[in-house]
């Protein structure tokens, strides 16, 4: 924007000095020519009385004398045929003045001035003064490196107040565009202080007001989510206690560390909508025992619903750059759609395996498939929120990885869930 204001400044003087500058230079060479033909005649007429009544000696005398005075070439011609002083041929305005008539007019080497001089008793006398060129341009080639001077100096100017006044317009826009990219950035306490033209000011007013309200928003969907998921810490205690009354301990135990991972769930949720920054340390968790602990978790309800289950894991540690609770989430959605979009006996694998510095963990059934567009949030051809994978992805994206749908080898559903190794806090 500078840039482009200097150069509209810029055209705008050239355009303006053009206009004013042109004629005033065309008026001082004229103003000199006139000045230098006036004073050659007034040179001439000095010698009219001189001319008209003195004798031949005389003349010759007095024109040696104003031609050595003024520098100029003096010619007398009188009415004889004699030429006294430079000699030089008759031109046409010679030939003109000898009838009478005085006038001035140019000529190759400049501008002649011819008087005639009438009286004499043998005719009528013509002087003749030639005005050199270059007394013609005397000064006119000073003015004009003046008046570009000038015109230099007052578009100098110009591009000064125009630099300073975009300064002044360019300043408060980039404070909005910064201000703008840590809103974007999540830092929603950035604010950007009124300054500019009063259209820049009621934008920046705006802009504050509009940070403003995106927080208050966010707070309170974050005290919804966290009453919300808080009210949830009731029916977990009564299944807890429900857990408790079970005869069977097998199932008391299996129900109730079901309950316990859920409530664990729960908490991370509260905590999560209650952050107000990015946790400090890079998030890490071990995807091995993460992935059997579930796996093993599933299991149970695959063995309810007929399902045969395919394991090839890794043996561990294998450290990814997610958190715990995150991957953990993401690997129950994962196996979730597996029970939730295929029908009861369907076979499934899961694997992990390291691969070219990922972890990467896929899981396979033999069902009907996925339809186009699933991975999209709240996208969902079974009734359900549409969140699972989703939940999976960004999950994915935490820890430098993605996650990618294909269609499995027997025809079924393949997700596979890259995960990368986590950062040190020198790379966070």
């Amino acid at each position: 924007m500078r840039a482009r204001l200097a150069l509209l400044v810029a055209a705008v003087s050239v355009l303006t000095l053009i206009a004013f500058l042109v004629p005033l230079a065309l008026l001082v060479r004229t103003v000199a020519e006139d000045r230098a033909t006036v004073r050659a005649t007034a040179d001439a007429q000095s010698l009219v009385p001189v001319v008209g009544t003195a004798d031949a000696a005389t003349i010759r005398l007095t024109v040696e004398q104003l031609a050595a005075e003024s520098g100029r070439p003096v010619s007398v011609f009188l009415p004889d045929g004699t030429v006294l002083g430079a000699q030089t041929p008759r031109t046409p305005a010679v030939a003109l003045a000898a009838r009478g008539q005085s006038l001035t007019g140019e000529s190759a080497a400049g501008r002649e001035v011819v008087i005639a001089v009438q009286g004499r008793a043998d005719g009528t006398g013509v002087i003749r003064i030639a005005v050199p060129q270059r007394e013609l341009t005397a000064g006119v080639t000073r003015a004009w490196l003046v008046l570009a001077l000038l015109g230099v100096i007052l578009v100098l100017i110009g591009l000064l107040v125009a630099d300073r006044l975009a300064r002044t317009l360019v300043r408060p826009i980039s404070d909005l565009s910064a201000v703008s990219h840590r809103l974007a950035n999540a830092e929603l306490d950035a604010r950007v202080t009124p300054a500019g033209p009063p259209e820049l000011r009621e934008v920046a007013g705006a802009l504050n007001h509009l940070a403003t309200r995106i927080q208050v928003l966010l707070v309170q969907e974050r005290e919804q989510v966290a009453d919300l998921s808080h009210q949830l810490r009731t029916p977990l205690t009564a299944l807890r206690l429900e857990a408790d009354s079970l005869r069977d301990p097998d199932d008391a135990a299996r129900i109730t560390a079901a309950a316990d991972g859920l409530e664990r769930a729960v908490t991370g949720l509260i905590r999560q909508a209650r952050w107000r920054h990015a946790p400090a340390q890079p998030a890490s968790s071990d995807a091995a025992a993460i992935v059997a602990d579930r796996v093993a978790f599933w299991s149970v309800l695959a063995e309810d619903t007929g399902r045969a289950v395919t394991l090839d894991l890794t043996p561990g540690p294998l450290p990814v750059g997610v958190a715990a609770d995150n991957l953990t989430a993401a690997v129950d959605a994962l196996l979730g759609n597996v029970f939730a979009h295929t029908p009861d006996g369907t076979p499934f694998a899961v694997r992990l395996a390291r691969e070219a510095g990922e972890v990467v963990l896929t899981v396979a059934d033999e069902g009907p498939g996925m339809p186009a567009g699933a991975i999209r949030r709240g996208s969902s051809a079974a009734g359900s929120t549409g969140l699972g994978l989703d939940i999976a992805r960004r999950a994915a994206q935490a820890a430098g990885g993605r996650l990618e749908l294909r269609a499995g080898p027997h025809g079924g559903a393949q997700v596979l869930l890259r995960l990368g190794p986590p950062t040190s806090p020198r790379d966070a």
